[in-house]
């Protein structure tokens, strides 16, 4: 799933990323510290700093400037290794922790055995800067519902209760059914409402775009009711490759759809997701999962699935069935990508499985 780990002799380098500056360690072959150093986290000066070495392998840690440092380092030569931060608890948990520290670590962790580290691939440039506009919107649409939450919330306070709708049409309901404001601030906050609500379309209008100009790709996906522009793109954008991925099945554990795993002897317990992926593109699919099993999703196999497993009740079976709806469906959008098949509701999935 990602690009192979070379044997590096000489020079492993440990990156601690700061927003203003980055501490080095660098290591020997031997593991002795060669030299520490500390530099504006720049693409000039890390540019210049980093030209300075042989080729090396240098580990930083997953963060916000970890994507075009990684590039950057790339570029001068070395091999990156980009440490998964679930896998690095050693730092946050040291009681002597200091940047110096840190980047001494990463740099250890890295010289042993890379592996340990759980290395990520950070998506391209161009990737991730279309994936920006996915990122944009979902923070309009979480605003919004902030807004519309607390203007709910100051009305019921004083013994009121705002209609119920759909989030768009909130501001004209509420102006219909109460012809003055009810609190200060009542007016401003529902224009706001609106004013996000239109932002929101238009981002929707781009991603449309997005999808039509530059990654048309995202067509085959779209076959699959219930999977519309947003998903589409968001799950193109977030594996990029889709040749990263030798089974089609390995794509729900990718994106944190797979169960825990804690087997003890002979207890094995049952639990939750892991949800070590893409925490929008999860959402995403998940909510298609629950369009494909609500009153107005089709009848396809994988509705048919989801339905089998939320008859089974018990304690949270729907959002069970809807998390697994969610893990095949990525399986079956990562399989329509790299074959471009024509997708059949009924009879797809027995070859699709086949073939993953």
């Amino acid at each position: 799933m990602g690009k192979d780990i070379t044997t590096v002799s000489g020079l492993t380098i440990g990156l601690d990323l700061g927003d203003k500056h980055t501490v080095g360690c660098v290591l020997t072959g031997s593991g002795e510290v060669e030299e520490t150093f500390r530099v504006a986290t720049t693409m000039s000066a890390l540019g210049r700093t980093m030209a300075g070495f042989e080729s090396s392998r240098v580990v930083l840690e997953v963060g916000t400037h970890s994507p075009w440092v990684s590039r950057l380092v790339e570029q001068a030569g070395h091999e990156v290794i980009i440490a998964n931060p679930r896998r690095v608890r050693l730092i946050a948990e040291n009681d002597a922790k200091t940047d110096e520290v840190d980047a001494e670590l990463l740099a250890r962790l890295g010289r042993v055995d890379p592996g340990l580290l759980k290395p990520i691939v950070h998506r391209g440039e161009r990737a991730q800067h279309d994936r920006i506009l996915l990122l944009a919107r979902d923070g309009l649409v979480r605003s919004r519902t902030q807004l519309v939450n607390q203007v709910r919330g100051f009305a019921k306070s004083l013994g009121h209760r705002m209609p119920s709708s759909s989030t768009e049409a909130f501001p004209r309901r509420v102006r219909e059914q109460f012809s003055k404001d009810l609190f200060p601030g009542q007016s401003v906050m529902l224009e706001m409402i609106a004013r996000l609500t239109q932002a929101i379309r238009r981002m929707d209008r781009e991603a449309e775009k997005l999808c039509k100009d530059r990654y048309p790709e995202t067509g085959v996906l779209r076959q699959v009711k219930g999977v519309g522009a947003l998903t589409a793109l968001g799950f193109v954008l977030t594996l990029e490759d889709p040749s990263r991925f030798a089974k089609s099945r390995t794509v729900g554990a990718y994106l944190g759809l797979r169960p825990r795993s804690r087997q003890s002897g002979e207890q094995q317990p049952q639990l939750r997701i892991t949800k070590a992926g893409d925490e929008l593109v999860r959402r995403y699919l998940v909510g298609a999962a629950q369009y494909i099993l609500g009153p107005f999703g089709p009848d396809t196999e994988l509705r048919r699935f989801g339905q089998k497993l939320a008859a089974r009740g018990g304690k949270a079976a729907k959002k069970r069935a809807a998390v697994a709806v969610a893990r095949k469906l990525s399986v079956l959008l990562h399989r329509l990508w790299v074959t471009g098949e024509e997708y059949q509701a009924i009879g797809y999935g027995q070859s699709a499985q086949e073939a993953a």
